[in-house]
């Protein structure tokens, strides 16, 4: 597998590291080392895929995140020092595919790309509908009773979890690796915030689909129209 990736990173040490490993591996790849920069040639080069750091001078790695999620789907890996659960769900809800926590192999960095390119080439056209909601997992779009709903990424791939899995329980750690495809360390709170924000986006919190189910997980169970 190769493709081209695009580097944003103000530290240039680690920028060039990880540039010399991703050649390594067989793919392309352009390093930025701010975030205005790094925005302009993601528009300018289209990328398969985005390595960013969190913190960015000139434009912050969230704030960058959320730009280029809003302007198209290349996966984005987010780089950060920062290790507490809320800390990683920010950058999970900028829109964020996966994140690394500094320091890191860069190896483990070209195979979480891998995965990560390989779970979006190999995505084919699916719609889901389940009760009142609607995933369309090619368009990345949702709707509930017809009316569009604006989700993270991250978002989108743990409702895609639960839709495919209707009136299951499911352990927090089985959505962690479902949804999001790697080792989330057992973070229980974070990933409860991340179902929570979910239930509010799409506007069912407290009696929609989402039920908790104390002591095991949770279970999705759909709604008629």
């Amino acid at each position: 597998m190769s493709g081209h990736v695009l580097i944003i990173e103000d530290n240039e040490r680690i920028a060039d590291w990880v540039r010399v490993y991703f050649e390594r591996a067989g793919f392309s790849a352009d390093v930025a080392h701010d975030g205005e920069s790094g925005l302009a040639l993601a528009r300018r080069l289209f990328p398969d895929l985005v390595i960013l750091d969190l913190m960015l001078p000139r434009l912050d790695g969230v704030e960058l995140c959320r730009i280029l999620r809003g302007e198209s789907d290349v996966p984005i890996i987010m780089l950060t020092a920062r290790e507490t659960p809320a800390e990683r769900i920010l950058g999970l809800d900028s829109g964020a595919d996966d994140y690394i926590v500094k320091p890191f192999d860069p190896e483990e960095v070209v195979a979480r790309a891998r995965a990560v390119l390989r779970r979006v080439r190999d995505r084919v056209q699916q719609v889901l509908t389940r009760g009142r909601i609607t995933l369309n997992e090619t368009t990345r779009s949702v709707t509930v009773d017809g009316e569009p709903v604006a989700l993270t990424q991250g978002q989108i791939a743990l409702l895609s979890t639960f839709m495919r899995h209707p009136n299951q329980v499911l352990t927090r750690y089985q959505l962690i690796c479902q949804a999001f495809g790697y080792d989330f360390d057992g973070y229980d709170r974070a990933i409860d915030s991340q179902v929570a924000r979910l239930r509010k986006q799409i506007g069912q919190d407290g009696s929609g689909p989402i039920k908790t189910v104390y002591g095991a997980g949770y279970r999705f169970v759909p709604e008629d129209g």
